[in-house]
């Protein structure tokens, strides 16, 4: 698997861009629903909206 690796910017209102590779890479696609939480200091995690929910009915957490 290549690991696409980018530095993006937060814009003023907070908005960031993924690039394409980066979703392919993660099997996302366009128009999916996502869950963002933070992970810690520096670090937020995007997840399939669908992967979250089974995961906290099946193991009680994201």
């Amino acid at each position: 698997m290549i690991r696409e690796s980018a530095e993006l910017h937060v814009d003023d209102q907070g908005r960031v861009e993924l690039p394409l590779g980066l979703l392919a890479e993660a099997d996302i696609t366009p128009g999916a629903d996502i869950v963002a939480f933070s992970d810690g200091d520096g670090r937020i995690v995007l997840r399939r909206a669908e992967d979250s929910i089974r995961d906290l009915i099946e193991k009680g957490t994201l």
